[in-house]
């Protein structure tokens, strides 16, 4: 099993409840509705929380960045990833959920990386 990850910043535009409901109400349907074309197994959000104690993390730590959520995205392999590359339906499956990030996160400033998880505890 392998994860994408995509740390995500909003549009500046958008408060961060309007992006939040945005994306769990609009495109999170959208990616359950393309995540069997992409061979997508897993899928969640991780929505920050607007709380003194993240001002207080970030300072313990000396960083700066903060981002309006994660997305988490599971998959069997790097080679059902690749595969998607050559099948019409998920290249227009891709093309549809990219089309709507661009309504409302800031892609150039959210990164996002291929992982494999490690479990240490749980």
């Amino acid at each position: 099993m392998i994860k994408l990850t995509f740390c995500l910043t909003r549009l500046p535009h958008l408060s961060r409840e309007a992006f939040q409901a945005y994306w769990f109400d609009t495109h999170g349907p959208l990616v359950a509705s393309v995540a069997e074309v992409l061979q997508i197994r897993r899928y969640v959000q991780v929505h920050s929380l607007p709380h003194d104690l993240n001002i207080q993390v970030r300072a313990a730590r000396q960083t700066r960045v903060e981002y309006d959520g994660v997305a988490e995205l599971w998959f069997d392999s790097l080679e059902a990833v690749a595969a998607n590359a050559e099948r019409p339906e998920a290249r227009e499956a891709g093309a549809l959920l990219l089309e709507d990030e661009r309504r409302f996160i800031d892609l150039p400033k959210s990164p996002l990386w291929w992982s494999q998880e490690r479990p240490v505890v749980g």
